[in-house]
């Protein structure tokens, strides 16, 4: 538990911990988006 405590009292703790959470919303809206472009890209491949 120390290393929580250090994670958010210090300055490069609250750095390192908005890169995490930058990096994991990141990962989380390119799921997404690249879902809906490959099920867009399908549908027009569909049309053609």
């Amino acid at each position: 538990m120390a290393i929580f405590a250090k994670l958010f009292s210090s300055f490069i703790g609250l750095i390192s911990l908005f890169t995490i959470a930058f990096v994991i919303v990141m990962a989380v809206y390119l799921f997404f988006w690249v879902g809906k472009q490959a099920e867009k890209d399908a549908k027009d491949a569909g049309q053609q």
